[in-house]
């Protein structure tokens, strides 16, 4: 960990009491199901492997943009205990991007191996990808912000650690603004629901 690392890392509780108290957002599906099926998608792993989404029906999904160099670095700690209490019902996928002030500049590698040493991450770790809307946009991103593909929301990551849930059944249930802790009961309980039937 660098010297910046690792003084974000300590600074990470107040920074996020900071921004928890201005202003965030939770967006929540009001029940639009997704136009083009999320089980169509796959992704490239850090380890070269091909993830299919269609492995994971049954299971709640989080996608995460990360960043090992940011002040919400930490919530990788957060996402491994979530995953650690959860990992029946839920998978993880963290996306690397250097969409934000350039907080991701190692290469897939050096990523992995800080994930590896700092944080002990043992969810799924995808390939250095760009999350923002632009004509480079990964695939999983422009299904997760474009209402034309997941039936409702538009919202792109506001900064590194936004996350974005789906539920059992392939569609995108929630959005959660980086300043919400993956361990906020906000997530927990949005975990926890199972789908009305």
């Amino acid at each position: 960990m660098t010297l910046r690392q690792t003084i974000l890392k300590y600074l990470y509780p107040l920074f996020t009491w900071f921004k928890k108290n201005s202003d965030t957002k939770l967006l929540q599906n009001d029940g639009a199901g997704p136009l083009v099926p999320f089980y169509s998608l796959s992704t490239q792993l850090n380890n070269g492997k091909t993830l299919s989404f269609e492995m994971l029906k049954g299971k709640k999904v989080m996608i995460v943009n990360t960043a090992s160099d940011c002040g919400y670095t930490n919530q990788y700690a957060e996402l491994q205990k979530l995953y650690d209490h959860e990992k029946e019902n839920l998978e993880i996928i963290a996306f690397p991007a250097n969409d934000f002030k350039e907080q991701e500049k190692g290469t897939d590698e050096e990523i992995a191996k800080f994930c590896a040493i700092n944080y002990s991450i043992r969810f799924a770790l995808a390939k250095k990808a760009v999350v923002v809307k632009n004509n480079q946009q990964d695939p999983v991103f422009q299904w997760l912000t474009q209402k034309e593909k997941n039936g409702w929301n538009d919202q792109q990551p506001s900064w590194n650690f936004s996350k974005y849930l789906i539920n059992e059944e392939g569609i995108l249930t929630h959005y959660f603004d980086p300043a919400i802790s993956p361990l906020s009961a906000e997530v927990v309980t949005a975990i926890k629901e199972r789908k009305q039937r």
